[in-house]
């Protein structure tokens, strides 16, 4: 709306000034007509027996106080007006002026005799030629004002979602902490009863998961710890979890050319960026196929690569797809590839984008972290 508001203003702006400009062009041309008449007529005028109409053609060669004019008889400059009478004394001055005059308008000639005449030049008056620009400063002032306006949009927009993801994670955390705490309890009630020992196991790893997703959720609304961690124990660590909970027909593979690749990261939250990627990945492959990670570095960075072999994303969508919202699941809300993207890129100053996607042949998503200097 602002932008096509800005447009409407301009055109509408351009389109009176133009009106306004040609008017006035009209007038100044009708003036300089008016003048070279009086000239003509004072050139011939009997002023003993006409004083009368020698006093109005002067007055109206003096009423021009505004469009520079320059008299040229038999080739020569004979007299001009409205011009710098400073500049008028250096050489070139007024022959450069006279240049710019014959450029703008056709002179009109001024009838001494039958065989004698003058050309009367002129240029627009300096009222005219900043009405014409006016209309590109009036522009400017629009576009400044859209820019300013759609930033301050934009930057109260990204304040009310940092607002709701900070709200949402500490609520959610907070939710979670008190069954949890319950859970605790009642591990131990069972453990001290004598209860089997593999089903303890089972119920301690759960748990342990609930307080690892707490922990991540409580990260969110605050500004994580960023320590530097072997990237490829971290990558293998979330694998194996996944591993056990996804379906075994999805087969996973860890490439590296440096097993000791280093970056700084939070673990807790980076690992949920893995599992939310590999998720994705596990379900556009409806439960089959392929995981490949590979890990390359250079100087300053370390490149994750996550690729699959599912149905892909269309080049239309692949900026969408970390859009809060955006989703290809009819009971999915849109938020893990959001979160993903603000963990990589608000929390560890990275980056992550699709490097390659095909309609049938799968994805990959590159993230990119920073080495510690």
């Amino acid at each position: 709306m602002l932008l096509v508001s800005a447009i409407l203003i301009g055109v509408a702006s351009l389109w009176y000034t133009d009106e306004f400009v040609s008017k006035l062009a009209d007038e100044e041309r009708k003036k300089v007509e008016l003048w070279s008449k009086a000239m003509k007529e004072l050139a011939s005028m009997d002023v003993e027996n006409s004083s009368k109409d020698f006093n109005m053609a002067i007055n109206i060669i003096s009423s021009n106080e505004t469009v520079p004019i320059i008299l040229v008889d038999n080739d020569s400059i004979n007299r001009y007006r409205n011009l710098d009478s400073v500049k008028a004394e250096k050489p070139g001055y007024l022959e450069e002026q006279l240049a710019i005059m014959k450029e703008q308008h056709e002179p009109i000639p001024i009838y001494i005799s039958d065989d004698h005449y003058q050309l009367l030049y002129y240029k627009k008056s300096t009222l005219l030629v900043k009405l014409q620009y006016y209309p590109i400063y009036q522009l400017g002032i629009i576009s400044l004002f859209i820019i300013i306006a759609y930033l301050a949009f934009s930057s109260s927009r990204k304040a009310e979602q940092n607002y709701v993801w900070v709200g949402m994670a500490k609520e959610t955390a907070h939710q979670l902490g008190t069954p949890l705490s319950s859970l605790l309890a009642w591990f131990e009630i069972l453990k001290s009863q004598g209860a089997d020992e593999a089903t303890l196991k089972e119920i301690r790893q759960d748990v342990s998961r609930l307080e690892t997703i707490t922990e991540r959720f409580s990260k969110i609304g605050s500004t994580p710890k960023l320590d530097e961690h072997n990237v490829v124990e971290i990558l293998t660590n979330a694998v194996a979890y996944l591993k056990r909970r996804v379906s075994n027909r999805v087969h996973f593979s860890i490439t590296t050319e440096d097993d000791t690749a280093m970056a700084m990261l939070n673990a807790p939250l980076f690992e949920w960026v893995i599992e939310n990627l590999i998720r994705n990945a596990v379900d556009a492959m409806k439960g089959e196929g392929s995981i490949k990670i590979n890990v390359t570095t250079n100087k300053q960075t370390v490149l994750i690569d996550i690729e699959d072999d599912g149905k892909g994303i269309a080049k239309t969508k692949q900026n969408a797809v970390f859009n809060p919202g955006y989703t290809t699941k009819k009971k999915g809300w849109g938020l893990g590839l959001s979160l993903v993207k603000r963990i990589v890129e608000n929390y560890h100053q990275g980056n992550i984008s699709v490097l390659k996607s095909e309609a049938g042949k799968g994805t990959t998503f590159r993230i990119v972290l920073k080495k510690n200097k």
